[in-house]
């Protein structure tokens, strides 16, 4: 545990501990959900140890109650495996009434037919975790805090250390997982690589046990990595096959790609305006994590330093992926919006209680204006529609300017000095 690195998702599992009987930590398979939920507990069992034949897992097939007995809070890492677990961690939180009894992790959901026959609501608290953002991973300083702008404070400061394409074509071909820090560049691409070649084989067929074709699985996953941070419909995404996944098959994919938390889309936001504003539904379209697209596009740092089209919506994917984390971590959601009359901005932060900031992504520092111009158009829009003005209007980028406030308001941040 020595060499633990501090995760945005840590204070957010401690705090629902202290209020749930248990807590649920979701999210794609290595980005460290069970390294993060042993620290917290008092006991652990893994469903996928293989030690005794998989005794663990048969175990709690024949007798759920005995897979969940031991000191708490008590690990269930990958519970998935055996989904009457999930009825027995229920069950015992009313009769214990008390907090902090259970930690459950899930790379994947089970399908409808094996799902639990509870919902866990008021027992069971869920946590999304992602791979790690640049500033767990040591990259980003942290000197801008994504709180801070959704409480409206707006005296920022930061210098950001990435110097053009190049380190940025780094960035997204290195993604964030946990056993690619500290290794190079190219062996952290063989992670990214390795996870897709086991979503295609194994991971989309062993969550409910229907064979599904890794070819097709491979096809689509390889459009959406085309449409990454796009707005494509479904009928577009298959299309992008090439006729290899008709429409159908393209539903019950999508469907697997969502329960192993491959498929991760950002949705539209949906503000509470008096007056009527069409807004468009679609969701943007995103993968776990920016590395897995690089993977699937067969690009590497060369290739997209010389294709700033292509990469500038993998940065976006890696801003977008970042604000994920950083909003969770403020118990605030990420959404994007998009409106009838074509106007779009990347990213909306919005809180339960009505504060939201508005957030532009934009590679270098030339596109700035354009970007401060979307955030003004929506910020007159929304306040003429009587909804509260944004708590910031921000542009991350990602080199060319240190961080500051535009005569407009709109502040200017470098992504490696973004945090939570």
């Amino acid at each position: 545990m020595g060499d633990y690195i501090p995760r945005c998702v840590d204070a957010v599992v401690e705090r629902y501990l202290g209020i749930f009987g248990a807590v649920l930590v979701q999210g794609p398979k290595w980005c460290g959900k069970t390294t993060t939920a042993r620290r917290f507990a008092a006991s652990a069992l893994s469903l996928t140890d293989p030690v005794g034949g998989f005794a663990a897992r048969r175990m709690a097939e024949l007798d759920p109650s005995q897979a969940i007995a031991g000191d708490s809070p008590r690990l269930i890492d990958e519970w998935q495996e055996v989904p009457d677990v999930w009825d027995a961690v229920r069950y015992e939180c009313d009769m214990r009434g008390e907090p902090g009894q259970f930690i459950l992790t899930g790379s994947a959901t089970p399908r409808d037919d094996r799902a639990p026959m509870h919902s866990g609501v008021g027992r069971i608290a869920r946590v999304r975790m992602e791979t790690m953002s640049l500033a767990e991973l040591g990259i980003s300083t942290g000197e801008v805090s994504l709180g801070s702008l959704l409480a409206g404070d707006n005296g920022v400061s930061g210098i950001g250390g990435i110097k053009g394409l190049a380190d940025i074509a780094e960035l997204v071909c290195r993604g964030g997982w946990p056993q690619a820090a500290g290794v190079s560049t190219s062996e952290a691409m063989e992670i990214a690589t390795a996870y897709v070649d086991g979503v295609c084989e194994s991971d989309v067929s062993r969550i409910d046990g229907v064979r599904r074709d890794p070819g097709k699985i491979r096809a689509l996953l390889t459009s959406l990595a085309r449409n990454e941070s796009t707005l494509s419909s479904p009928k577009a995404i298959g299309a992008d096959t090439d006729g290899k996944v008709s429409k159908s098959t393209l539903t019950r994919y999508m469907d697997a790609l969502r329960r192993v938390n491959v498929v991760d889309d950002i949705p539209a936001w949906y503000p509470a305006l008096r007056s009527p504003v069409r807004l468009r539904q679609a969701p943007k379209r995103h993968l776990a994590d920016p590395s897995l697209a690089v993977s699937l596009l067969g690009a590497s740092p060369a290739s997209l330093t010389s294709d700033p089209k292509t990469l500038g919506l993998l940065f976006e994917s890696l801003v977008l992926h970042d604000l994920k984390v950083y909003a969770a971590a403020n118990d605030a959601r990420l959404s994007h919006y998009h409106d009838g009359n074509d106007l779009e901005v990347d990213g909306i932060v919005h809180t339960r209680d009505g504060a939201w900031a508005a957030v532009e992504v934009k590679l270098g520092a030339s596109q700035v204006p354009e970007a401060v111009s979307n955030l003004l158009r929506l910020e007159q829009l929304m306040v003429s529609h009587g909804d509260r003005p944004p708590a910031a209007k921000c542009v991350v980028i990602g080199y060319g300017m240190p961080c500051h406030v535009t005569p407009e308001g709109v502040i200017v941040i470098p992504i490696d000095v973004l945090g939570s």
